[in-house]
Order: structure tokens, then sequence, then C-alpha cells
């Protein structure tokens, strides 16, 4: 479905005399606000950021019922008005013509699925491959050890597929209860700025509360989370947004440390089966991204209940993770080590190694516009009848595809390394943000070129994260990850945050064009960044893959 402008828009003096009816109103309502395009400057800020929390003194019934007799009344033949679409907007008698046609046509729908079904089949291809030449391992054939892996991927899996199954359909909900796209913007920075904020003290809070009690406080915050997306209420949603941030920063912390202390200390495993749990959940946490995507899709279709209903659907999974947690898990605790003196040690390695700087450098460079297209990519591909979960599960079908490309790419036959594999992906993803600027340019919109554009991207993902993960654990020591992590966080999720406000700030049309060449620049300095850490780390037999393993890069993922 794509929706087309028939004649010029009004411009900017008919934009505000609208925005004046609408705040005369005293209405509540952003879609109001939506289509006049702004904030009138001569409102009263109570009346301005009224529609931010949904709050705003109320119109009378005959001002309402004069603002829509006039406007049904200037309508020129065929043009929208407000009984046509059930809810009540005022129009300007100055106001240009600008009239909105439905368009029904096939071509993102059909793209969507063929890209779905090709994407898929060629990771399926791969991975039957790999599994048909690489022989069975020791920590396969140990019954106790699988028995433990079963317990703790039966509630890992649970947890990571209620994520999943929120992510392709968080966009279109608040857009769904008529919120602008300023607004959805501060959401999502809230949730960033939660995110890094529970981040940086997850560990000592993990390791105070225990580590089995985390894991069941993430199900249960999570939950709320999702109830809280029930709400059309701002302050709920933003509210929501926090818990969602304490609940990423407990699902990639809690989880992993209760395995790790599990399997060392209270099953004696030996250290090496790590890395081979942690490969496995990786490419089951793809699978599961996939499947929930199309999940989403089937759930927003079907139930009724519209884009709310993969929230409502992801509960159920999170409560059975919880309890399965109690049920099956032990607790365990670690030794606290003090929150500064984590963050002084991480700060002494990140300035007293150049190798570790420049790979915070990029990692906060090209997360951050990662960060930004998860937020952009349901907007420029929405209007034009994308079915948003068959392109989420695209999205990651991708990223398993990459994944799969890194480990042949890096095995015994060809023998790439993950330098290699690292500075290949930062220029798929330049390459793509300058085709981005291209295909979202107003009133050039190509949605097909776009969707091309953001699967490149998703598949320098799966090269990039593998490839990161795996110079960090050689580059950074192992005492001080907690500390330097924790430093690569803050200038990560500042820069997203930036990149939201200033998308924010600016006109809707132009701005997502805007942010993808802001976008593009950055990659340009991760790039500048990639080539100098080649330079410094081009004889350090250290960072080379010695054997065709698999790298353990789930919990980054």
């Amino acid at each position: 479905m794509e929706v087309t402008a028939v004649g010029e828009e009004a411009n900017q003096g008919d934009r505000l005399g609208f925005g004046q009816r609408c705040c005369s109103l005293g209405s509540s309502n952003p879609w109001l606000y939506r289509t006049a395009g702004i904030f009138p400057e001569h409102c009263t800020e109570e009346k301005k950021i009224g529609p931010y929390f949904r709050v705003a003194p109320q119109a009378s019934k005959s001002q309402r019922s004069r603002c829509h007799g006039r406007a049904a009344s200037e309508a020129r033949p065929g043009e929208a008005t407000a009984a046509s679409y059930g809810r009540p907007f005022p129009t300007h008698p100055r106001r240009q013509e600008f009239r909105a046609r439905v368009v029904r046509g096939p071509t993102m729908l059909v793209t969507a699925y063929l890209a779905f079904v090709g994407l898929l089949a060629s990771c399926l291809g791969l991975e039957l491959s790999r599994c048909r030449a690489k022989p069975p391992g020791r920590a396969c054939s140990n019954p106790s050890f699988l028995r433990f892996q079963l317990d703790f991927y039966q509630v890992y899996f649970l947890a990571l597929a209620a994520d999943w199954l929120q992510a392709p359909y968080l966009y279109k909900l608040y857009q769904h209860y008529y919120f602008l796209e300023g607004q959805i913007a501060i959401l999502y920075v809230c949730g960033l700025a939660s995110t890094v904020l529970f981040g940086l003290v997850a560990s000592s809070l993990v390791d105070w509360l225990g580590r089995k009690n985390s894991c069941v406080l993430f199900s249960l915050t999570y939950s709320l989370c999702c109830l809280t997306k029930l709400s059309q209420d701002y302050f709920v949603l933003l509210v929501g947004r926090a818990l969602g941030g304490l609940s990423t920063a407990l699902l990639f912390s809690a989880f992993e440390a209760w395995y790790i202390h599990e399997h060392v200390e209270r099953h004696d495993f030996p250290a090496e089966w790590i890395p081979a749990t942690f490969a496995r959940a990786a490419f089951w946490n793809h699978v599961l991204a996939v499947v929930a995507g199309v999940a989403a899709e089937a759930v927003a279709s079907w139930i009724g209940l519209g884009p709310v209903a993969p929230f409502v659907a992801a509960i159920p999974l999170l409560a059975l993770a919880g309890a399965l947690a109690l049920r099956n898990w032990g607790e365990n605790y670690d030794r606290q080590r003090a929150f500064s003196r984590t963050c002084a040690g991480g700060l002494r390695c990140l300035l007293s190694d150049r190798r570790v700087l420049l790979l915070g450098t990029i990692q906060a460079l090209f997360e951050s516009v990662i960060f930004i297209f998860v937020f952009l990519w349901t907007p420029v591909l929405d209007p034009h009848g994308a079915p948003l979960g068959i392109i989420f599960s695209s999205f990651m079908a991708a990223s398993l595809l990459g994944s799969s490309l890194y480990r042949i790419a890096t095995s015994k036959r060809y023998h790439l390394q993950p330098m290699h594999l690292l500075s290949l992906a930062v220029l798929i993803v330049v390459f793509s943000l300058f085709m981005l600027t291209f295909s979202t340019s107003p009133g050039q919109e190509s949605p097909v070129e776009s969707f091309i554009a953001f699967l490149l991207i998703e598949l320098a993902c799966g090269l990039y994260f593998p490839s990161m993960s795996f110079l960090r654990r050689k580059v950074i020591p192992e005492t001080e990850q907690a500390g330097v992590l924790n430093w690569f966080r803050v200038p990560l999720h500042l820069l997203a945050c930036l990149g939201l406000l200033v998308l924010h700030d600016s006109d809707r049309k132009t701005g997502t064009r805007n942010m993808f060449s802001i976008c593009s620049a950055v990659m340009v300095m991760a790039l500048l960044a990639v080539v100098g850490l080649f330079t410094v780390v081009r004889h350090d037999a250290e960072l080379r893959v010695p054997s065709p393993t698999e790298e353990p890069y789930a919990p980054e993922l």
C-alpha cells in the first residue's frame, strides 16, 4: 500500500494556520499536529507539550461541531473529510489541495517474500553443508553436558524469543497510537538511555541479587514492559521503555553469568566447552529471530489486536521462562568487585593500549549507526505496504547468512582473518548508507532499493559481530573486559541518542535522508578507524585465527 500526494503541499503559512486551529481547539490528538506538521510557536507551552503526554484541555462540543461543519463544507469533491476517516480533523480554507490516495500494489509485498525465501534457502544450504562436513565434537557426546545445556537453552531461548517477537512492530505500535515521529524518537531515546544506565550497574546488580533471581526478575520486568504497550498514555509508554532497558541489561548479563558459573564451578566441565555452547546459542538465536518475525506478522494480522498483539503474545513466553528458571536452575553468586574499581581499570586499559582505543571507536561508531537503522527502517518501508514481520525475518535471515559466511571465510579452506571481515563489514555498511541517501530522497522514494540496502546492512552485521567478538577477546585482558565494555557502551548510546534527537528536530520528509547522510559520514570515520587498527595489528600473530573454530558471539547479538 502506497500513499501518494496529489497536488502541491501546503506552504508554511497554511500549515501554521492549521496548527493554530488545532491548538485553539485544545486537541489532545497528536494526529492533528501530524497533519499540520508543526507545533504552533505562539501556543502556550501547556498546549504544545500536552500532545506529548496526551493530556490537553478539551474543546467544547460546539467548537468541534463548528470546525467539522466548516471542514465538510470547504472540502473539494473527492477530498478526504472528517466523516470519511471516522475521526475529526479541521481543514484550513487557504490550504492548497492535498489528497491522500491509497494505491495497492504487490511490488513491496512480493519483494519481501521473495527475499525472505531466497535468504532462508541460502542459509539452510550453507548450514547443511557445514553440518555434513563437521565431525562430531567431544562435548556433544557427553550426556550430562547435553542435559545441562538443555536446561540452559530452555530458559534462554524462551527469553530470546520473547525479545525478538516484539521487535518488528515496536515503531508501528507507537505510530498506531498516532504519536508523531519526534515523540517516537523520544521513546527510543528513553529506551537507549535506560539501557546504558542499567548496563553500567547490571553486573554488580546480578552478582548481588543472584544470577537465577536476576533471570526471574528479567521475566517480571519485561512482562510489565509488554503490558505498558496496551496503554496509549505517553508517560506509561516512557515507563515501559525504562523497564525495557533494565530487562535488556539483565538479558545480556544474568543468563551468560549463570551459565558460566554453573559450567565451571558446579558441574566442573572443561572451560573449552563454553564457546561451543554460545556458538550454538548464536545460531539458534538467529533462527528464533527469523521465526519470531513470521510469528509477529501472523499474530498482528490474525488475532485482531493489531500491532499490540506481538507484545501480548510475548508475555506467556516470559512467564514460562521465569517458571522454568525457578524450577530447574540453582542459585549462584559471585564475589562483587567495586563498580568504581571496574570502571577505573577499564579506563586505564582503554587509554594505555591503542588497539583497545581503536576497537572501542569502531564499536561506538558502527553500533550507533545500527541503533539508528533500527529506528528508521519501519517509517521508510511501512508506507509502501511492506509486511513488517516478513521484512524483519528477512533482515534476520540476512544476518544469519553473514554469520555463516564468516564461518566459511575463517575456515581452513579460505583462512581469512577477522580483521579482514571487519573491514569488509564496515565497507558494506558505508555503501548501503550511500544507497539510502538516494533511495529516500523526498518525492523520489524507492522502497525496493531501500530494502536491499537494509538487507546489506544486516548481512554486514552478521560479519561484524563475530569479528568484533574475536578481536575483543584477543585484545582486551579478561579481567578488564567488563570495565572496558562499559566505557565502549557510553559513547555508543550517546551517539545513537544524539542522532535520534537530531531526527526529532528535523522535517519529516528531509530528516530521514539527512540522517542517512550523517550516518554515512559516521561510517566513513569508522572505516578510517578500521584502517588505523589494521595498520597497528597487521603483524600481530595473536589476532589471527589459528584453526577453523566457531566463535562465541551470542552475547553481543
